[in-house]
């Protein structure tokens, strides 16, 4: 009766914590509607930047009468899920705290501060590096129309370039995360130091294969996120003995 109990609590306080997400991420997405103009704009930026050198008048057009609000909306639920990650985090570990022993709670802190920071790391990369280097090299292919009479010139959709930008903000923050996986992993025992360096050439390609399908078919997205992506596999192969040593330490 007492575990019965025990495990309807249990259910109640999860649905509690998941009722309290799901309000703030409700409230963020509010707000970030009431501020979608400025986050378009935020967004948009990098396109902007790369673009100012041309000689070019250059605009974001819609094709379509509802578009730009389902783009804002698509904005505001991006900021929602963005921001409220956090709070979602915040509101699990609540959740397991209580169940954890002190060094156990000692241990998993680093990964709550690692997920969301690698992630913010991912997400400032692809906007302040890779996208602007991808838009000049898309810009590289239209022509003049000097040859044939017909010049070929981008007509960006807000639309299109939004959800690539949003989409690559999340492709390279989770791929951020592979050192907390791959750390993980090695606490709970699956892999450790040794397994990785042997595989090292198999994560390489891996790696690669993951690039290509996450990011749109050009280089400079690709190299973008795998290069990256092969340094933090080699921080993870530090950060895994730094576990490994640590456990030994605290077995001997």
């Amino acid at each position: 009766m007492n575990q019965e109990g025990s495990f309807v609590s249990h259910l109640t306080e999860l649905r509690s914590r998941l009722i309290k997400s799901l309000v703030f991420i409700l409230i963020i997405f509010l707000i970030s509607y009431v501020f979608a103009e400025n986050i378009y704009n935020f967004l948009v930026e990098p396109y902007a930047k790369a673009v100012q050198e041309s000689d070019v008048s250059r605009r974001l057009i819609y094709t379509a009468l509802h578009e730009t609000f389902i783009t804002y909306l698509k904005l505001s639920f991006f900021t929602a899920i963005l921001l409220g990650s956090p709070i979602i985090l915040i509101q699990i570990w609540k959740f397991i705290a209580p169940g954890l022993y002190k060094n156990e709670k000692k241990a998993l802190i680093p990964y709550l501060i690692a997920t969301p920071t690698l992630f913010l790391i991912g997400a400032m990369i692809i906007y302040y590096l890779v996208m602007p280097l991808a838009i000049k090299f898309f810009l590289s292919f239209e022509t003049s129309g000097q040859v044939n009479g017909l010049p070929i010139q981008l007509e960006a959709k807000v639309n299109e370039y939004l959800s690539l930008i949003m989409r690559l903000i999340f492709a390279f923050g989770l791929s951020f995360q592979l050192p907390v996986l791959l750390n993980l992993l090695a606490r709970i025992g699956i892999i450790d130091s040794a397994y990785l360096k042997e595989r090292r050439k198999y994560f390489i390609v891996i790696i690669f294969a993951a690039a290509a399908i996450l990011t749109p078919p050009d280089p400079i997205t690709q190299i973008g996120l795998a290069i990256p992506l092969l340094i933090l596999y080699e921080l993870s192969i530090l950060s895994v003995k730094i576990t490994e040593k640590n456990r030994d330490n605290q077995n001997a």
